[in-house]
């Protein structure tokens, strides 16, 4: 695989109003994001209700990805998992299926266990060794581990198949700069995520790419490319233009907004979400598909 780049979205798993899985709804969910023109689809991360899904959910939902997009952009599936055993496993499923690239977070559980320096040394050698693709180190406030610069750069350094790292952590732009420094060649891929509210700084700092969510790959794409390519006031531009609906998602909607578009748009059938969570009230969804027209999104007409 060549050097990844670019907009990496995360696929939401699209289900039916019951709740059950929707195998059809995730194949035009890949289809949609391919059009959409993204540089690779993550699957099963966060944003996909991993922690929502069944083993064998996600196998199904791993199979019929893979399968859809059948090598035409790289796929990256999360395996991430507390216990090292098991992230071994799904690491080894994801790979045998055909996946590109893992990612992973370190290993935690709830906020009263959450594995050492050492611990995640050995969680991620364990995995890497297991494997030969790429992994991305996803560090994110969720977790609640500190992945401070000199462990994400001995990761790098010391684990083979450790390059990428997708940095969403708050003040992600020096985290990124100094990680870039540091670690010199053996980063990779610098991403940032957090449905790029910091897209901009990130860029100045370093970052090649971004993981956003699936909602609206059409239009953050040029961001990125036109500042990797050297126009960073046409990227600016194109930015701020993103930025309201980009702050709509971010703070108000969650990973609840990809699928409300997406049922906009004709992509899936269902925006159901799986209970703890609940549907976006009446109000946040008006705003979003305001914001989302005035944006002319390639989500709201891809199905139609």
């Amino acid at each position: 695989m060549d050097r990844l780049t670019g907009i990496l979205p995360v696929a939401p798993t699209p289900f039916h109003d019951d709740g059950s899985l929707d195998p059809e709804g995730m194949r035009r969910t890949c289809d949609f994001l391919i059009d959409a023109g993204v540089d690779a689809i993550c699957i099963l991360a966060n944003y996909s209700e991993q922690f929502l899904l069944t083993d064998a959910e996600r196998e199904e939902t791993q199979k019929t990805a893979l399968e859809q997009v059948a090598g035409r952009v790289p796929v990256i599936v999360t395996t991430s998992h507390f216990s090292t055993d098991i992230a071994v496993e799904r690491a080894k499923s994801a790979e045998a299926m055909g996946a590109s690239m893992l990612m992973m977070m370190p290993p935690y559980h709830g906020t009263g266990l959450r594995a050492g320096p050492e611990g995640i040394m050995e969680h991620f050698r364990a995995v890497s060794d297991a494997i030969s693709i790429p992994i991305m180190v996803q560090d994110a406030p969720l977790s609640g581990v500190d992945l401070s610069v000199p462990l994400l750069v001995r990761m790098a350094k010391e684990i083979e198949n450790v390059s990428y790292f997708k940095i969403e952590c708050p003040f992600a732009a020096d985290k990124l700069a100094a990680l870039i420094e540091a670690g010199g060649e053996h980063i990779v891929g610098p991403f940032d995520g957090e449905e790029a509210v910091t897209l901009l700084a990130d860029l100045d700092a370093g970052c090649t790419g971004t993981m956003t969510s699936g909602m609206f790959p059409d239009r953050i794409r040029p961001i990125v490319a036109e500042y990797l390519a050297g126009n960073t006031d046409s990227a600016l531009g194109h930015w701020q233009a993103c930025l309201p609906l980009i702050n709509h998602e971010n703070r108000q909607c969650g990973l609840r907004a990809c699928k409300a578009v997406y049922k906009e748009g004709g992509i899936i059938g269902s925006d159901h979400v799986r209970h703890p969570l609940a549907p976006l009230s009446d109000r946040t969804r008006a705003r979003l598909m305001s914001l989302a027209r005035d944006l002319d999104i390639l989500a709201l007409t891809w199905g139609k």
